[in-house]
C-alpha cells in the first residue's frame, strides 16, 4: 500500500479527475514523483465503482481501493448487511478476507471478526480502511487461511468463506471444488474449528450441485438485488437435520420482497389455470429457487403451465414479483395481431415461447417502453398466446 496515495494534494488530484477521460490521464502519466499513474488510474476506478456498490467507502476521501478485480468479486454493501443480519455472536473468522466490505458489516454483529487474507498488500489496505472507518474489532492476518486454521486451537462461532472463483488462467468457475479455498475438501477441518459455516458462492452454482458438494447444508439463501442474482449463501451445521430451508430475497429500490419454503422433491404446483384477471411474474430469486409448488400453495395462485413459470389468480394476491392485470387474451397470430394490438411501443416478455423478444419486436413493428406489458408465453392447453396487461401496485409483503 502506497501511503503517498493520502497526501492531500493527491487526493485532491484525484478528486479533480474523476468525471475525465481515464485513457488520457494515463498518457499523461504522474505529476507525482512518490505515486504512479497507475495507482492514481486504480483509485479513480475504485471510487466510481464504491459510488452505488459501496456508499460507505464512496463517502469517506481517505478510503484507499484495491485492483479492480478485488473490488469486482468483493460484496455490495447491501449484500453484506443483509449477511451480517444473518449470523452473531463472540467470534468470525472469515477465510477469505479481501477487501474487507463483508466483515466491516460483521464486526457490528460479532465481539471480534478475524479477516484473513493471502495478499498483504489487499490485507494492509483493509486494515487501514477499517481504521479509516473506525472499526476496532477486526484483527487481520496475513497468510494460508487454511494453514492458520490447522495451527490454531481457538474454535469461532462462525467460520465465514468467500472462495476465489477464477481458476491458474484466470477464468471463471462457479463448482465449490474448483474454487480457491477448495470448501468440499476441507469440510471435516472448517467443522473442527466451527460448529456453523457461511459461505457465499456463484449465484450461477445450481442448488442441487451444492448440497451434493457440502453435504451439511442447513439453509440455502438467494440474494438477489434489484432483480438480479447477485449471490447463493450456504448457512452449514455439523449437527444438521433433514430439513433444507430456502429462503429467497429481492431487495429492489422500492421494496424488498421474502419467500421462502422447505426444500422437497415437489417442482410443480397440484393446480393449473388459463390465465384469469391478474398475472404475476416471479422475482429472479424466485426463479433460482425453482420454489413453484410452494410458492402457488403460499400465494393463492395458479400457474399457466408447467414450463411457463407465470401464476395467475382472480383476486390480486400478495406476490414476490411483478403483479400484473390482464386487460386482453389474444391467440397468436401474427396478422391478426398486427390489427388487434394497435401499438407503437410496449414492453415484452416472452416466456416458454419460440421467439426472442427482439423477432416478436421486429415482426410486429413494436418499440420498447410505454404502459403496456405484453406476455408472450404458452398456456394451459399448448396454445400460443399473448397477455395483455397493465402493471399494478403489489399487495406489501408482511
Amino acid at each position: 500500500m502506497n501511503k503517498a496515495l493520502l497526501y492531500p494534494e493527491v487526493k485532491k488530484f484525484i478528486q479533480e479527475h474523476l468525471n475525465g477521460d481515464l485513457t488520457t490521464l494515463i498518457l499523461k502519466g504522474s505529476p507525482f514523483p512518490e505515486v504512479s499513474i497507475q495507482e492514481i488510474a486504480t483509485q479513480i476506478t475504485g471510487i466510481k465503482k464504491a459510488k452505488n456498490k459501496l456508499p460507505t467507502w464512496f463517502g469517506n476521501r481517505d478510503i484507499l481501493y484495491p485492483q479492480n478485480l478485488n473490488l469486482e468479486q468483493t460484496s455490495s454493501e447491501v449484500t453484506a448487511k443483509y449477511k451480517s443480519g444473518l449470523i452473531g455472536g463472540d467470534t468470525l473468522i472469515d477465510l477469505t478476507g479481501g477487501f474487507g466490505i463483508d466483515d466491516y458489516h460483521f464486526s457490528k454483529s460479532f465481539k471480534t471478526v478475524l479477516h484473513c487474507e493471502l495478499n498483504e498488500d489487499l490485507s494492509e489496505l483493509a486494515a487501514h480502511n477499517f481504521s479509516v472507518l473506525g472499526v476496532s474489532n477486526i484483527k487481520t492476518i496475513v497468510g494460508d487461511s487454511l494453514v492458520y486454521l490447522r495451527k490454531t486451537e481457538k474454535k469461532h462461532d462462525w467460520i465465514y468463506l468467500d472462495p476465489a472463483r477464477r481458476d491458474d488462467y484466470g477464468g471463471k468457475v462457479f463448482l465449490l471444488e474448483q474454487c480457491t479455498p477448495n470448501v468440499p475438501a476441507n469440510l471435516k477441518l472448517l467443522f473442527q474449528k466451527s460448529y456453523n459455516i457461511l459461505i457465499k458462492s456463484s449465484p450461477l452454482l445450481d442448488l442441487t450441485a451444492g448440497i451434493a458438494e457440502l453435504r451439511k447444508v442447513m439453509e440455502i439463501h438467494i440474494v438477489s438485488v434489484n432483480n438480479e442474482v447477485k449471490e447463493l449463501l450456504w448457512i452449514l451445521n455439523r449437527n444438521i437435520s433433514k430439513e433444507i430451508k430456502v429462503k429467497t430475497i429481492n431487495i429492489t429500490k422500492k421494496e424488498t420482497q421474502y419467500f421462502e419454503a422447505v426444500l422437497n422433491d415437489e417442482t410443480e404446483p397440484s393446480k393449473y389455470s388459463l390465465a384469469l384477471k391478474f398475472l404475476y411474474e416471479p422475482n429472479p430469486a424466485i426463479m433460482k429457487s425453482k420454489l413453484f409448488g410452494a410458492l402457488s400453495a403460499e400465494t393463492h395462485t395458479y400457474k399457466l403451465q408447467s414450463n411457463s413459470h407465470l401464476f395467475t389468480s382472480e383476486e390480486l394476491q400478495p406476490f414476490p414479483g411483478r403483479s400484473f392485470e390482464i386487460m386482453e387474451i389474444l391467440p397468436y397470430h401474427k396478422k391478426a395481431l398486427r390489427r388487434s394490438l394497435k401499438l407503437n411501443k410496449a414492453n415484452i416478455t416472452t416466456r416458454n415461447f419460440p421467439k426472442s423478444v427482439s423477432e416478436i419486436r421486429k415482426e410486429l413493428k413494436i418499440e420498447d417502453g410505454g404502459n403496456n406489458y405484453l406476455f408472450f408465453t404458452t398456456d394451459l392447453k399448448n396454445d400460443k398466446i399473448v397477455l395483455v396487461c397493465r402493471k399494478v401496485s403489489n399487495i406489501k409483503e408482511e
